[in-house]
């Protein structure tokens, strides 16, 4: 059988990182539940806290073939993954650069942990690698940045930031969620360390909590140094579930990324909608740089209507798209990030980002874009005649 590295996606997808059932030959992984193992006559002492047992060692096998890198591991939750994965790399005196537009919980676990600890930070002003380049310093460590961003859809040259980084001898992060392997493959753009909140394209169906990073073996082992001691490891059942929902995930996200394209272009025209986010559309100022990083552009999208719409009475009135937290399940949903995903940034915080009340995020699912169009113009129809 072919090297994991040479299958197609949706053979990588499906097949690696099973967990053979040598008892009974069923077509699915089995799950080890168990919490205790054997300790003497045995190759690995395992443990679920050292994200080991068969569930989680099988599983990252197969992230690691979708990112494209040596060696993956699993965490309870996105912030679980990142705080691991960034406080494994340093220590008191150090330094980060961090992209200005980052996922909310991200920018509030730097803002509210690094300075106990004695790091420090900044956050740049725009996603222009110059920006990143100003900020470097002798003891800068990192270089974070996610793209597309949460919730602007953002675009950062990838490789630009890699290349310098790596003239720098810094680390590069990259938050891949919002892309999913399935779009966008930082490792070969040249990003050390790439994470997820796989709560959701990797999980899929909103119904898992979970994180991952994948990265070479070196930085895999200095992140499962620290990660035993903050103990964000999975439950094997989430765990076996995680696996279940990445055998659909090449499948599920071209749909989704299909169904956005025609989302972001009937937004684009639509007289009642006053912005439309998405880096697939030629209006998008990084446009050019996306087409150079990206397979496809992503399921993820944001739009502002117009001032005399108010955007909390448009999604209640939306039938079929669900105003709903998170993101990336089959099911099409909105959120306002000025409520949820940046609700504790000040008010001063989320301006200067970008991040108007108005704002509205649109995660589109698999359902017939028709009828997601409809649901938009009736709940358009309605806000307007019910003012």
């Amino acid at each position: 059988m072919k090297d994991s590295k040479k299958r197609g996606l949706n053979t990588i997808c499906v097949h690696t990182g099973e967990v053979e059932d040598t008892q009974f030959k069923g077509a699915v992984s089995p799950i080890f539940m168990s919490t205790s193992y054997a300790f003497d006559g045995v190759e690995e002492k395992r443990y679920p806290r050292y994200f080991n047992t068969p569930n989680q060692a099988m599983l990252c096998k197969k992230i690691a073939a979708l990112e494209h890198t040596e060696d993956a591991l699993i965490f309870s939750s996105g912030m679980a993954a990142i705080s691991s994965a960034m406080f494994a790399f340093l220590k008191s005196g150090d330094h980060v650069i961090i992209q200005q537009v980052v996922y909310g919980g991200t920018f509030h676990l730097i803002a509210a942990e690094f300075e106990k600890y004695g790091i420090e930070y900044s956050f740049t002003s725009s996603d222009n690698v110059k920006d990143f380049k100003s900020l470097i310093k002798t003891n800068t460590k990192i270089v974070y940045i996610e793209t597309p961003s949460n919730p602007l859809l953002g675009i950062t040259d990838i490789r630009a930031i890699s290349n310098l980084a790596k003239a720098h001898k810094v680390i590069t992060m990259i938050d891949n969620t919002f892309a999913s392997p399935i779009n966008q493959n930082p490792a070969l753009l040249g990003i050390d360390i790439v994470l997820h909140s796989a709560t959701k394209y990797m999980g899929g169906h909103s119904d898992i909590s979970a994180g991952a990073v994948a990265a070479s073996k070196e930085h895999i082992s200095q992140i499962w140094n620290t990660a035993i001691n903050f103990g964000g490891n999975l439950s094997d059942q989430t765990v076996w579930l995680l696996e279940r929902s990445l055998k659909t995930l090449n499948l599920r996200v071209k749909a989704q990324t299909k169904n956005a394209m025609i989302m972001a272009k009937y937004l684009e025209t639509n007289k009642d909608i006053s912005r439309v986010y998405y880096p697939g559309l030629e209006s998008h100022p990084q446009h050019e740089i996306a087409k150079k990083q990206m397979k496809y552009f992503g399921a993820m999208l944001s739009f502002e209507l117009n001032d005399d719409i108010d955007a909390l009475t448009f999604q209640n009135n939306l039938r079929l798209i669900k105003p709903s937290m998170s993101l990336a399940g089959l099911e099409s949903t909105t959120v306002s990030p000025a409520q949820t995903t940046h609700a504790l940034l000040s008010e001063n915080e989320r301006l200067e980002r970008g991040i108007r009340d108005g704002l509205i995020r649109f995660s589109v699912g698999i359902e017939d874009a028709e009828d997601l169009i409809e649901d938009i113009e009736q709940a358009i129809r309605k806000t307007l005649t019910t003012k």
